[in-house]
């Protein structure tokens, strides 16, 4: 028999696989509530992404799910003039090339420039 120390069998299951959907998730509905945009066109601009990325493939509620609703708050952050699309993109690969140079266990620092 084996025993979960972790967490008893009566846990729930947690809402979010990774920290970064749960993260996602409450940047999204803070600005939704602090008037960004209306929760009727979040959910119809994610809808349409959804239906964009499910013609290709099955979305399984974790990752694929959480790039769907992020493409969408990028979208709508780039359209508002917030978060211009090249700076995210520019964002995100300094990230990553930060990330493939910093050595396991050490923090990932992203660099100015």
């Amino acid at each position: 028999m084996t025993m979960n120390i972790c967490r008893p069998d009566d846990a729930p299951e947690p809402a979010f696989e990774q920290p970064w959907h749960a993260q996602a998730f409450a940047l999204t509905v803070h600005l939704n509530e602090s008037g960004r945009f209306t929760w009727a066109d979040w959910v119809s601009r994610f809808s349409a992404t959804l239906a964009r990325h499910g013609v290709s493939r099955d979305l399984n509620g974790g990752d694929d799910y959480f790039t769907a609703w992020l493409e969408t708050l990028e979208a709508i952050l780039a359209e508002d003039g917030v978060a211009p699309a090249e700076e995210v993109e520019t964002t995100r690969e300094g990230w990553k090339q930060a990330y493939l140079e910093t050595p396991h266990g050490h923090p990932v620092v992203l660099q100015d420039g």
